[in-house]
């Protein structure tokens, strides 16, 4: 694809939601982000490009950000002039996948943790737009780089996304992204809760932080978990008496 195609697919795709609805879903937005791929792949033939863009405005859904994965790969396909049949097989193949890794990785990991980082410089004192440009930087870091990765990816690997996808940097960062939110959400409590300390207080209170925020994780053990709740509590006491 030429790279001003490639442009036009991914300024497009940040309305991929603009015609949502109940019958199609985002399908007639995955078609408004492919047409300027199949204008180039169906060039001189009308026929063929109003056939290819009422099938792609069906039914078809993802999480926003990785739509650009399917049309990416989709352009790959109709460029490589992939059957029907393959193609709609490779729709339906995608649309679970993309919507659960999208909703695991943005929605339940790396929102919540650009919302706390916001909350976590305001409870530490900062001020309030200092805490709304962290997190828009944040938040929108990851939404800006997944639409242009994806739309890479999927260009370069057409049917081949799946493994792309598998050996993606994805699951790391939303492991990351959920460790990190817990040590702010521990940090962001304790500092509520002990208010602002001085000198050696402020060291009980970092314990006191880090123990909160990692007793949150799911997969800490028992006897790890008494012991971070010991700290919390010991670092939230010196903290008021220090």
């Amino acid at each position: 694809m030429r790279a001003g195609v490639r442009r036009s697919m991914l300024l497009r795709s940040f309305a991929v939601q603009g015609s949502w609805n109940y019958r199609t879903l985002i399908g007639t937005g995955l078609a408004f982000v492919l047409a300027p791929a199949l204008r180039e792949v169906h060039a001189g033939d009308p026929a063929a490009l109003a056939a290819a863009t009422g099938r792609h405005a069906e039914l078809f859904n993802s999480h926003p950000y990785l739509a650009t994965v399917a049309a990416g790969a989709l352009a790959r396909l109709e460029a490589d002039g992939a059957p029907r049949e393959t193609v709609e097989r490779f729709k339906a193949a995608l649309r679970g996948s993309l919507g659960t890794l999208g909703d695991r990785l943005v929605w339940a990991a790396w929102r919540p943790a650009c919302a706390l980082l916001g909350v976590a410089l305001l409870a530490a004192g900062a001020a309030w737009w200092v805490g709304l440009a962290a997190f828009l930087l944040a938040h929108n870091a990851l939404h800006l780089w997944l639409r242009v990765w994806g739309l890479r990816v999927g260009l370069r690997d057409g049917l081949a996304v799946a493994r792309a996808l598998r050996e993606s940097p994805l699951q790391r960062l939303g492991e990351g992204a959920s460790a990190a939110g817990a040590a702010l959400a521990g940090f962001a409590a304790v500092v509520l809760a002990a208010g602002p300390a001085e000198g050696p207080g402020q060291l009980a209170l970092a314990a006191g932080a880090v123990g909160a925020g990692l007793l949150m994780k799911t997969h800490v053990r028992t006897a790890i978990a008494a012991a971070l709740l010991a700290t919390t509590v010991a670092g939230i006491l010196l903290a008021r008496t220090l």
